[in-house]
């Protein structure tokens, strides 16, 4: 991606440094992983993902530390990358919804290390990038970066920002009420038929960071030679499906949550293409 001439956004949380939280009591689940877990339930994602991490031979949280430690300048920069993403996504959402007679409210964006708090509980890196619908912020630990890289076998900028644009949708369906409108739905159905709520949620989000990539690139020109194939390999990396087989050697497609791999390349792909929140209606489709 060419951010040569892009700003950096106002609304970075940076937390990083400060040593996440102070850790004790292993084997114990505190309650602010379970919150968390409730979210993660909320948006579609396994709450045992987080209930595992926290209660496996994991310590739980206690108190945050207040220590800076210094930040290798790689890191930094990926700091500014991240932000220079949200700012984009700023200006691109302030756009669409002010064609819509909309006000945008921007989402902050915290980078920690290790764990944090937030208004949804505690958040631990091992879950990856999440949204907190509760405080309106975006919580990232820059080393799902190199996870991406290493163990999704996903490379490159604009996977990552993808990613965070991923996240930035899940914002998008809380300010235009989709979300709100999915929990309820969700809290009346049987959990597979809840399970495919998830799914249309979150491919939506997908088609969301598609929607933002093309008016990012028609109005900014920021994509560049194989950006495109970089995010896409990072949609279909984290498919349920291919998460699923590498953890178990199987996929039970009743359990997904956010769809599978070729759902997600779909759905992003959509976005991209056509560039507008009509094209994203994953809820009314037969077929996703």
């Amino acid at each position: 991606m060419d951010f040569r001439n892009g700003r950096e956004s106002d609304n970075v949380e940076d937390r990083r440094g400060q040593g996440g939280m102070h850790l004790g009591g292993r084997g114990k689940i505190g309650i602010g992983t379970i919150v968390l877990a409730l979210v993660a339930m909320y948006f579609g994602i396994d709450p045992s993902v987080v209930l595992n991490t926290a209660g496996v031979g994991q310590p739980t949280a206690v108190e945050e530390s207040r220590t800076t430690q210094p930040r290798p300048p790689a890191e930094d920069q990926l700091a500014r990358f991240a932000s220079m993403v949200l700012a984009d996504t700023e200006d691109t959402w302030g756009a669409i919804f002010k064609g819509g007679g909309r006000q945008y409210q921007e989402p902050r964006l915290v980078l920690y290390t290790g764990a944090t708090r937030s208004a949804c509980g505690v958040g631990q890196a091992a879950m990856g990038p999440f949204y907190c619908p509760a405080d309106g912020k975006v919580y990232l630990d820059l080393a799902f970066f190199d996870e991406l890289h290493n163990r999704f076998r996903a490379p490159g900028d604009f996977a990552q920002a993808y990613v965070i644009a991923h996240e930035i949708g899940h914002h998008v369906q809380n300010l235009l009420g989709i979300s709100d409108k999915v929990q309820q739905a969700r809290e009346r159905i049987s959990e597979r038929e809840a399970n495919q709520l998830s799914v249309r949620l979150e491919l939506q989000a997908d088609c969301l960071a598609g929607v933002w990539a093309h008016h990012a690139d028609r109005s900014r020109k920021v994509l560049e030679a194989g950006d495109v194939e970089e995010a896409l390999g990072a949609a279909s990396a984290i498919g349920d499906d291919r998460l699923q087989k590498q953890a178990q050697g199987y996929a039970v497609p009743d359990s997904f949550t956010h769809g599978s791999a070729a759902q997600r390349v779909r759905w992003f792909r959509v976005g991209l293409e056509q560039g507008n929140l009509r094209a994203c209606d994953t809820f009314s489709v037969a077929g996703l």
